[in-house]
């Protein structure tokens, strides 16, 4: 009796946007797998690390699109993380490998992690390969020439797609923060480094490593435009870590 044998599945960070910033090991891969999934918003077609990835496909490899909705909504997200891996996994059946392409880094802040988790409880024999990524952040300080830390300083990476919470404690005791997914809230994180007088520290880096790409120091000048959907802040605090409780609490 034969024994099923699953193909194994790669996750593939693209980089961040650039084409030149996808790693050499992960061209190599995509020469080598039988299908390609891509994600993208339910909203549109487009996706940009499909178009990393294309020049680098084995001629005639299908590249298929994984919608993922744009909503917070718990049980809505669960059952289309559910759905995708599934697809993912009849290609894995079949013995064919499959790479699903992410954006930057597939282990940070990507719809590949919840695909994982689910493939790995169904089947956890099946192989799974990470390829990581250059993530937007780092991409970004390089494109502003900003050090995200040095010596004995730490930089904390947050998410800004709950708003200014947490923002204030990780700022006063960080050299560096960056804040991520800033679009949706963008005024309200603004309008908390205001109230830091953090507004001359921050730098706003948007569609790094794309033509469009944008690097703007003095933000205060366009504290009321909202970004691109491919934002991010980088804010620098010299004196992380020197406030008093008292003044935290303030």
């Amino acid at each position: 009796m034969d024994i099923l044998k699953y193909g194994k599945l790669y996750g593939i960070g693209v980089g961040p946007g650039d084409p030149d910033l996808i790693t050499v090991k992960a061209v190599k891969t995509l020469h080598c797998v039988d299908v390609v999934y891509t994600a993208a918003s339910t909203k549109n077609n487009y996706s940009l690390a499909q178009d990393i990835a294309l020049p680098h496909l084995k001629e005639g490899t299908p590249v298929e699109k994984l919608d993922f909705p744009m909503t917070k909504d718990r049980n809505i997200l669960e059952a289309v993380w559910k759905q995708n891996a599934e697809k993912i996994m009849a290609t894995l059946k079949d013995g064919k490998d499959a790479a699903v392409l992410t954006l930057g880094d597939p282990m940070t802040y990507s719809t590949f992690g919840y695909i994982m988790k689910i493939v790995k409880e169904i089947k956890p024999e099946i192989e799974i390969c990470i390829i990581p990524g250059i993530t937007s952040f780092q991409a970004a300080a390089a494109a502003s020439k900003q050090v995200l830390a040095e010596g004995d300083e730490s930089f904390t990476v947050i998410s800004g797609a709950a708003g200014s919470k947490k923002i204030t404690e990780v700022i006063n005791n960080n050299a560096c923060v960056v804040i991520l997914k800033v679009y949706r809230n963008y005024k309200e994180i603004i309008n908390n480094l205001k109230q830091l007088d953090m507004i001359s520290k921050s730098m706003l880096i948007s569609r790094c490593g794309l033509k469009d790409e944008v690097v703007l120091e003095d933000i205060g000048k366009y504290q009321d435009e909202i970004p691109s959907y491919f934002s991010l802040l980088l804010v620098k605090n010299a004196n992380a870590g020197m406030r008093t409780g008292k003044e935290q609490e303030l």
